[in-house]
């Protein structure tokens, strides 16, 4: 599918991403996630760099070592204080530090940061170099092609060649432009087209650089058919992999070749860590609340969100609603395609 990972400028295998989401892959998300694919590259959600600097790092930056390989995002613009944010956070041992130069949400723009950056890239190269001096771990940049009325060929090279000359390496790559005036962050997600044939342009151009492809991944047909594209190191999916799980462990199983995950065992195992989380005070509905698509498309989806979505958020609720709901889950759909064979048994007869 794609070019087998070489590995020329570090030792993280990113033929398969899942992307830094706001309010969705925390710690509980993430672990979920590496129960579907064992082997993804996992982004915690953005943090700012003045998030750390004030509240502290722990706050923002722990998690479960399963969760490794497993990327920090930060968000900021001001080289100092980003790479006192990456001094705060070497305890922690993130395989890989991203600056987010792709968000467009209005606050992220107001705080002079996120999309906004690309029409400053000496700046953002500035703030790479910062960073990249507090740690021996990767800085990678996480971009659009374009912004507003930026030319997509000569802006983007531009941007793209300052990084290279701070020390990029690896850029991950959402194939569409950000409108900064005039759109929401959702439709940010929709409306600018996609551009797929311009990130294999610029994979072509500077081979040096490892581009992992984001934007419209939300099938593992989808990723075929980039593949096809441009010489690619790997994907980055978002919203596929929260809103329907299960595409993300049949890309993580097509992708590195192994068993396809079991729903039963997921639903099992998260039980467990959902019992050690409520341990350290965590609610049942902190965790619950990133499983809900897992059956989606199947008999029993709307019984699975309802009840996790419902008596999750109960006082009263235990750790073992998830794997008992699960096993209802399944007897449903089995229950119902042993109906589907008699009917088609007694048609056939």
């Amino acid at each position: 599918m794609f070019k087998p990972p070489s590995f020329k400028n570090d030792a993280i295998d990113r033929r398969l991403c899942v992307a830094p989401m706001m309010d969705w892959t925390d710690r509980h998300c993430r672990y979920f996630h590496r129960l579907l694919s064992p082997n993804a590259l996992l982004f915690t959600e953005m943090v700012t760099a003045e998030a750390i600097l004030h509240a502290g790092a722990e706050r923002f930056c722990e998690h479960d070592l399963t969760e490794h390989p497993l990327a920090l995002q930060l968000g900021g613009s001001e080289p100092d204080r980003l790479a006192a944010a990456v001094r705060a956070v070497r305890d922690f041992r993130f395989d890989e530090i991203n600056l987010n130069v792709g968000c467009p949400s209005p606050r992220v723009k107001a705080g002079c940061f996120g999309a906004s950056l690309m029409a400053e890239p000496e700046l953002v190269a500035k703030c790479v170099a910062a960073m990249q001096a507090e740690t021996d771990r990767p800085i990678t940049i996480k971009c659009r092609i374009g912004i507003d009325d930026m030319d997509e060929v000569a802006g983007l090279n531009h941007f793209v060649e300052a990084q290279i000359k701070a020390g990029v390496k690896i850029i991950y790559l959402h194939a569409r432009k950000a409108w900064l005036n005039g759109l929401s962050p959702k439709e940010n997600r929709e409306i600018p087209p996609l551009n797929y044939d311009r990130a294999a342009r610029l994979a072509a151009e500077y081979p040096e650089l490892d581009i992992i492809l984001n934007g419209g991944l939300e099938t593992a047909e989808d990723i075929r058919a980039a593949s096809e594209k441009g010489a690619f190191c790997g994907v980055m999916i978002g919203r596929a992999a929260y809103k329907t799980p299960r595409e993300l462990a049949a890309m993580s199983a097509e992708m590195f070749g192994h068993e396809l995950a079991d729903i039963q065992q997921i639903a099992e195992e998260m039980s467990c860590y959902a019992k050690t989380a409520a341990q350290k005070g965590v609610r049942l509905h902190s965790i619950t609340r990133h499983m809900l698509g897992l059956f989606t498309g199947l008999k029993g989806a709307r019984y699975w969100r309802r009840t996790l979505g419902e008596q999750a958020r109960q006082g009263t609720a235990h750790a073992s609603l998830i794997a008992e709901t699960a096993k209802i889950c399944l007897a449903r759909q089995g229950a119902s395609s042993a109906r589907q064979g008699a009917s088609s048994n007694r048609k056939v007869a």
